[in-house]
């Protein structure tokens, strides 16, 4: 039902907490991780378009959670087209959590961003992110290309947004899929604000 990132997420956090409150010495650290994320989920949250130049002319604001969509049924995010090269760019404020070469995203980068965000960055032609970088908006991670399940296509950037705590409101049973829906975010709510 969520991501792979999201349920690595949820389990070290879950792990954390209850390591701390099993023994009665550190009990008392088990707010800790708590009063992190929610400090967390204060942190301002500015997006821009993480494709060097793009504009919301590049991507078909219909995309996300189109159906059918090949082995993913349902596309989870969008899709920005530009030239095979151009640079993409972090979209917010983060932390590049891992690089990635193989399966569908081909070349990806994962970055945790302000509210608990994961900002997800496939089919990369090239990745200058690496593990634990600190990321601004605008920090080069590496460049358009159509690596994984895009060969063939045209370069593109599939940027997609998912959050590890369900946002609930966001479910929609009468669709395919629906119910993930409260786990990934419309990118295209914040890039064209």
């Amino acid at each position: 039902m969520i991501t792979i990132t999201t349920r690595r997420f949820l389990v070290f956090l879950l792990s954390t907490i209850g390591f701390l409150f099993r023994n009665k010495s550190t009990r008392k650290y088990t707010l800790i991780p708590i009063l992190v994320i929610g400090l967390g989920f204060l942190l301002p949250q500015k997006i821009i378009i993480p494709v060097r130049g793009a504009t919301t002319s590049d991507w078909d604001d219909h995309s996300f959670w189109a159906y059918p969509w090949g082995s993913s049924v349902t596309h989870k995010g969008i899709d920005i087209f530009k030239p095979k090269g151009t640079d993409v760019i972090s979209s917010t404020y983060g932390i590049a959590i891992y690089t990635h070469e193989g399966g569908k995203g081909g070349k990806t980068v994962m970055v945790l961003g302000p509210k608990w965000r994961f900002h997800y960055y496939a089919h990369l032609d090239t990745v200058d992110a690496f593990p634990f970088q600190p990321l601004k908006p605008g920090t080069k991670i590496g460049t358009v290309g159509n690596t994984g399940n895009a060969v063939g296509k045209p370069p593109h950037l599939h940027y997609a947004i998912t959050t590890p705590f369900p946002y609930w409101w966001l479910r929609d049973p009468n669709i395919i899929q629906g119910n993930r829906k409260m786990f990934y975010l419309d990118p295209d709510t914040w890039l064209r604000e």
